[in-house]
């Protein structure tokens, strides 16, 4: 005789959630920064036994302890800021744009170029204008190749993408080298530094001013977009379901490559804002790993632009802090990261029991709905 083998239940389960309430998935959020920081109030007092709350301030003043560097926060977050804005349209599409670092570079380069070739020519609102545009097409083109080869070849974008980042680096190495001041330097140097051409001027006394409303523009204007738009809604579906959205009308090879248009001329916006408002010079190094950066920022906002705002200046405060405690207490960059490590696994881990409920043996699954 056969005999049927039970199977155990599993002391835990793990299943999707349909949904949850919004007060309830910030509660999770709010825990998960609270256990961050206790987490990392005993790594800190067991490694180096200094008192956390005194670390914490000089994370807290590392980001926000003088007007000037509250600034520089605020222009940093502002930066990968824009930046999650360009990606947003194109994770949301289920299209991986992991080429944002070079979208970046290509906007930034182009931008000085014309800095350099027509900084005397044009008065600075006519550059800028112009820098502002050429950028915004050089990066939507940087975009859009990818995109047509997804959309007529299918093709791997994630590769594609990140293979047009080494393409970007090389051009910029090449147009450092045949810029470089002084000769020699392998540096492009500060551009226009004598005379602050094709420079973002200052804006209600700041001089980051036009970078924030700039950024703050594109965040309302792409949550307008994809919430209460047809081609944001076309994004949607596309996103969701290809074949649905063929079912539907929608023509999927064409809104690929206008996404991907549109995504790749926002981050190259970001390279001419970072040329021409922040560090007013062009290296390899210009875009920083943000175009990977952001990429957390758009998914854990799940490409909410207003929910991005207050990422980016969490991952910039974390990071201003990390530089801060690791000068302050003399720790190596490797304690401070472990911290920011910490804080940033708790928030990426509640955004998990935000979309998934843990089932234990016994329990039905309604009463953890």
């Amino acid at each position: 005789m056969s005999q049927v083998k039970q199977h155990k239940e599993p002391l835990l389960r793990i299943a999707k959630r349909d949904a949850i309430a919004t007060p309830k998935a910030w509660g999770i959020r709010v825990i998960g920064v609270i256990l961050s920081l206790v987490v990392s109030g005993l790594f800190i007092f067991a490694v180096t036994k200094l008192n956390p709350v005194q670390v914490y301030e000089a994370i807290f003043d590392g980001a926000f302890g003088t007007e000037r560097r509250s600034w520089v926060t605020i222009r940093d977050a502002m930066m990968l800021l824009c930046i999650g804005v360009g990606l947003a349209p194109a994770f949301k599409m289920k299209f991986w744009n992991i080429g944002a670092e070079g979208q970046i570079l290509i906007g930034g380069v182009i931008t000085a170029g014309i800095m350099r070739a027509y900084g005397s020519a044009l008065p600075t609102p006519a550059l800028l204008v112009v820098m502002a545009v050429v950028s915004l097409l050089c990066g939507c083109l940087w975009g859009v190749i990818p995109a047509v080869f997804k959309a007529v070849w299918n093709t791997n974008e994630t590769l594609f993408t990140l293979m047009m980042n080494y393409v970007a680096i090389q051009i910029t190495s090449y147009c450092v080298a045949m810029w470089e001041n002084p000769i020699g330097s392998n540096t492009v140097g500060v551009i226009n530094q004598m005379t602050g051409y094709g420079w973002f001027p200052a804006v209600l006394g700041q001089n980051y001013g036009l970078n924030v409303i700039l950024v703050l523009a594109l965040t309302v204007g792409m949550y307008i977009y994809l919430k209460h738009s047809k081609q944001g809604y076309e994004i949607s579906v596309v996103g969701d379901s290809e074949n649905t959205a063929r079912y539907a009308g929608i023509n999927v090879r064409k809104v690929t490559i206008r996404t991907m248009a549109i995504s790749g001329a926002i981050c190259g916006l970001a390279g001419f804002m970072e040329v021409a408002g922040v560090s007013h010079t062009i290296s390899t190094a210009t875009a920083g790993g943000r175009g990977f950066t952001a990429i957390i920022v758009a998914w854990l906002a799940k490409f909410n632009t207003f929910v991005m705002i207050l990422i980016s200046f969490l991952l910039v405060f974390l990071q201003k802090g990390a530089i801060q405690i690791a000068s302050q207490f003399n720790l190596n960059d490797y304690a401070s990261n472990i911290i920011t490590g910490i804080i940033l696994f708790f928030i990426l881990g509640s955004e998990f029991f935000i979309n998934y409920r843990v089932i234990f043996r016994g329990r039905k699954e309604a009463e953890e709905k």
